[in-house]
């Protein structure tokens, strides 16, 4: 019966992973030229006064009142420095996400002045809540070095556990991200504590989509594991964790993510007992 459960859970898995590449890579094919062309007819040229800028984004006042978010992409055209205040153009395509556009060449028009009655006007018509909001969220995305936690469920053995991961990157690629993460788990007779060195590829869907885009990833794992029960009789169960278990194995993993907030499915190999199976959904800071 074990080798069976263990046999459907690897299915599940395996199941899981094919479903998400293949469906990301279908929507990746499908929609790359469609993008490209949406791209081209929707572009266009804006000017205005910068309202704030950071490495990921640009927020401009037009001289109709209006403001608009503008992301940074790694084909984006702008001058090395661009100061709050200064009159620029932008010229932009389609955003990834509601509410913003992708600047694709800023130019810069006139510096910006550095006066007092300059100063105030800019201070006394802040941005919207919500562009303020979305920039922060696209800030906070592209942080290299983010905190997060993590719960979740454990197949064979049957566990509850929770825990703690960083996530580093990008590294070496814009979608290759270091997340080394320690796992705790507790079940009717086993406990056991996990250090996963993984890392994850994002699919190259979308960098920042409103959507939820995919990730796959690997890396090796440490085990420390309890593992002993013994029923003493008329007594029932009694649980015993004077064992001491430690194995070394390989992960083997698949998600969907969404800003914040991602779903994932996770196999260990070459390490026994360890979970054939583990459902985590997790949370980044």
């Amino acid at each position: 019966m074990s080798q069976i459960k263990k046999y459907l859970t690897l299915r599940l898995f395996v199941a899981f992973l094919a479903l998400t590449l293949s469906g990301t890579a279908l929507s990746q094919q499908g929609s790359t030229d469609q993008q490209r062309e949406q791209n081209t007819r929707d572009q266009n040229t804006m000017e205005g006064t910068v309202v704030s800028v950071s490495r990921e984004t640009l927020v401009v006042k037009t001289d109709e009142n209006d403001f608009q978010l503008f992301v940074f992409d790694r084909d984006t055209t702008r001058p090395k420095a661009v100061a709050a205040g200064s009159r620029v153009q932008v010229v932009s395509s389609a955003g990834e996400e509601e509410g913003t556009r992708t600047a694709n060449t800023i130019t810069v028009l006139s510096a910006a002045t550095d006066t007092k009655t300059d100063s105030t006007a800019r201070q006394a018509t802040p941005p919207p809540r919500a562009v303020r909001d979305l920039e922060q969220d696209i800030k906070n995305d592209a942080r290299r070095w983010r905190l997060g936690v993590r719960a979740g469920a454990a197949l064979d053995p049957e566990l509850f556990m929770f825990g703690v991961h960083t996530q580093v990157g990008p590294i070496i690629n814009r979608n290759v991200f270091f997340r080394p993460n320690v796992e705790f788990a507790f079940g009717e007779v086993t406990d056991l504590i996990a250090v996963n060195l993984e890392a994850i590829y994002r699919l190259p869907v979308t960098a920042r989509g409103k959507t939820w885009s995919a990730y796959f990833g690997a890396g090796p794992a440490l085990t420390f594991l309890h593992q002993n029960f013994e029923r003493s009789q008329g007594q029932g169960r009694d649980i015993d964790f004077g064992n001491f278990d430690y194995d070394t194995g390989f992960n083997l993993l698949a998600g969907i993510q969404r800003r914040h907030t991602f779903f994932e499915m996770k196999t260990s190999i070459y390490a026994q007992p360890a979970p054939t199976l583990r459902l985590i959904l997790g949370y980044n800071f």
